[in-house]
């Protein structure tokens, strides 16, 4: 286990009463008993660049069946390697989330990067007010809008204008109005970032990538634009990150959610296998790894009335 790792199984136990067994870094097994959700005001700190997205995703799902809202602030790594980005939480993760019917606010106060961390995010959870509605994405339609956002903190400017002109270039001639920009965010420390945004008429997909000591600018604006045109060369509706992202929440939906992905990835196919383990459900995935394909399964209708 790393660091957030272990934060997000405390965090996990912390919001359900549970306790943990074999919780520490660098441990192979993880015993996790769980008490009863309570909803509340919640504060966790990784202490280091560890991941505040993750910690979020660990959480949100139990938070969401409490009796009432839940407010949650989370310091650490809003930008780090090996997680989803803030900008994906809130402008991809969440909007497809809230189509059924999970409810949650996300914003971040300052941008944490590796090594350091030290960002900052808040968020709020609405309870469910019923089972969970299936997810059903076959056709992402027609791209409107491709959004790039560079961003620097507490670097040059220019660094983010170079990242931007670089991811730029390679999508000009997308088929849809290309809208660019650049951003100085708070940090205590100093990174980059560059995320894309592709908004279809029934889906957006989200690509990001990430500065580092010794990586020129342009690279990183080529990197998350390739990442897009990938996605944009096939057909499906959802990016390969929101694929294995959504699975939890189609599992525990009420009827038969489908979708399809530009790629199916070994972490998708691991998400489901941990899934299949501790509920009643049973995914059908069509297409090879690597390869666009299609995930559906009928969903356990979970509905769960907690005190808290």
């Amino acid at each position: 286990m790393r660091p957030q790792h272990v934060l997000s199984a405390e965090a996990a136990a912390r919001v359900t009463g549970g306790r943990l067994e074999g919780c520490k870094e660098g441990s192979q097994t993880l015993t996790y008993l769980p008490g009863s959700i309570k909803a509340g005001r919640y504060f966790f700190d990784t202490g280091t660049a560890g991941s505040v997205t993750l910690i979020f995703q660990t959480i949100l799902a139990p938070l969401a069946f409490a009796a009432a809202k839940s407010s949650i602030t989370i310091k650490g790594g809003t930008h780090v390697p090996w997680s989803p980005p803030a900008d994906y939480i809130e402008e991809i993760f969440l909007p497809a989330l809230s189509l059924m019917g999970l409810n949650a606010s996300f914003s971040t106060h300052s941008d944490g990067y590796y090594p350091g961390g030290g960002g900052a995010i808040e968020a709020s959870i609405n309870p469910i007010s019923a089972p969970l509605a299936p997810l059903r994405m076959r056709e992402r339609g027609n791209l409107l809008k491709v959004r790039i956002l560079s961003t620097v903190s507490n670097l040059p400017v220019s660094i983010a204008e170079r990242q931007l002109k670089s991811a730029a270039s390679l999508l000009w001639a997308c088929p849809a109005t290309v809208e660019a920009q650049t951003r100085e965010a708070s940090s205590p420390g100093r990174g980059t970032s560059v995320f894309i945004v592709g908004e279809f008429e029934n889906a957006r997909a989200g690509f990001s990538a990430l500065g580092a000591i010794g990586k020129r600018a342009e690279a990183v604006g080529i990197e998350a634009a390739q990442a897009f045109l990938k996605h944009l060369d096939r057909n499906a509706a959802l990016d390969p990150h929101l694929a294995d992202q959504i699975l939890i929440y189609m599992a525990i939906a009420k009827g038969e959610s489908f979708f399809t992905t530009s790629e199916i990835t070994s972490h998708l196919l691991t998400n489901i296998q941990t899934i299949e383990t501790f509920l009643p459900v049973k995914f059908m995935v069509s297409g090879l790894p690597g390869s666009e394909g299609t995930v559906a399964v009928e969903g356990a209708g979970l509905e769960l009335r907690v005190s808290g």
